[in-house]
């Protein structure tokens, strides 16, 4: 198996996790209006934010991140070091590094192994305008607002794991991507931070991999931050649990992710959890996919949708095909059994 799919859900109450563009007095949540009314989001770049911050509190150091453009009155960007074989981050979530514009120096990117969707609710909600005064000290009280929401929010996510702690290499006609890496770098800061790094070809380009070890740890590391997550805007008004409340995960041969339609909305009821539809998409990709599916759902949330899920999936379920357990003990558990060396071959394209 060479992918992880999965789809995660985060319940949001009376927060506001993640601010768009406010007014001069007013900080705004993020929205998608459709015909079916107003969708609260979190982007995903928010949350690759917690993922990060999370794989720091867990001991991981971060790529520095330096801004270019303004000295040189230039267009601004902001840059990591761009070094995925020394930082598990630009491995993970991946780059675009980039001088002033203008800069002889070329341009470097890593697409992320790690996908991640825009965790949006799954039904119409509406957001709460709260209205506030600063008058502590003041003769002249200072009007404020700002939004925030209560909803249940989805977003799918995959791991490209093959692709983690594996670096393309440029060719000499320019095919593909050529900038990912210079083959003299990558060798160097492999070597120099992990001895046994490799020459391999990878999905057809010439590539430079680092040792197992290092690539079962971060994939690891990975799921141990999904399992502590935190973060988030105005923690201190609206302070809140950030841990997948619901995940579902399923090791997938090919790059698709077949549960779109497992978790979604009912207009006036909100979340749906469908154990019908897993079935129904794991017979389609019969022999795509590796049991067991695991299913992460935290005591106490949609219990009335776990009883009919495992009443839809009884028969998985007792054949161990599908293992439900608290979402922070199935993340856990899994990158344990990455770590151990359980899984390795996960971390190689499967033969067609």
């Amino acid at each position: 198996m060479a992918y992880l799919a999965g789809k995660m859900v985060l319940s949001v109450r009376a927060a506001a996790p993640n601010n768009g563009r406010g007014e001069p007095t007013k900080a705004k949540v993020k929205t998608v209006r459709t015909h079916e009314g107003t969708f609260p989001y979190v982007s995903a770049q928010a949350v690759r934010r917690w993922l990060r911050e999370s794989m720091v509190e867990m001991g991981s150091v971060p790529s520095p991140v330096t801004r270019v453009g303004k000295a040189q009155n230039k267009a601004q960007k902001a840059n990591t070091e761009a070094n995925p074989a020394r930082y598990a981050d630009d491995d993970l979530f991946g780059y675009m590094k980039a001088g002033p514009k203008g800069d002889s120096e070329a341009t470097t990117l890593r697409d992320s192994p790690f996908m991640l969707g825009t965790l949006l609710s799954v039904a119409p909600t509406r957001v709460t305008d709260d209205f506030g005064v600063m008058a502590r000290g003041v003769s002249e009280p200072v009007l404020h607002e700002h939004e925030f929401f209560t909803a249940d929010l989805a977003a799918p996510f995959l791991l490209d794991l093959p692709r983690v702690g594996t670096f393309t290499l440029p060719t000499k006609t320019g095919v593909g991507r050529p900038n990912y890496l210079s083959q003299e770098a990558a060798l160097q800061v492999a070597e120099a931070a992990s001895a046994g790094a490799s020459s391999v070809t990878f999905r057809d380009q010439p590539a430079v991999r680092l040792p197992l070890a290092e690539r079962r740890e971060r994939a690891a590391l990975l799921l141990e931050a999904m399992a502590q997550l935190s973060g988030g805007a105005k923690q201190a008004l609206h302070y809140g649990d950030r841990v997948p409340d619901l995940l579902v995960l399923v090791p997938f041969k090919g790059g698709v992710n077949p549960l779109a339609h497992v978790v979604d909305g009912e207009p006036g009821r909100g979340l749906r959890v469908r154990g019908d539809v897993l079935l129904a998409e794991l017979e389609a990709w019969e022999g795509e996919w590796l049991s067991p599916v695991r299913v992460g759902w935290r005591p106490g949330f949609a219990d009335d949708q776990r009883e009919t899920f495992e009443r839809h999936c009884k028969e998985k379920i007792e054949a161990g095909e599908i293992v439900i357990g608290h979402p922070r003990t199935v993340l856990r558990d899994l990158a344990a059994e990455l770590r151990d060396g359980e899984l390795d071959m996960w971390f190689e394209d499967p033969e067609r």
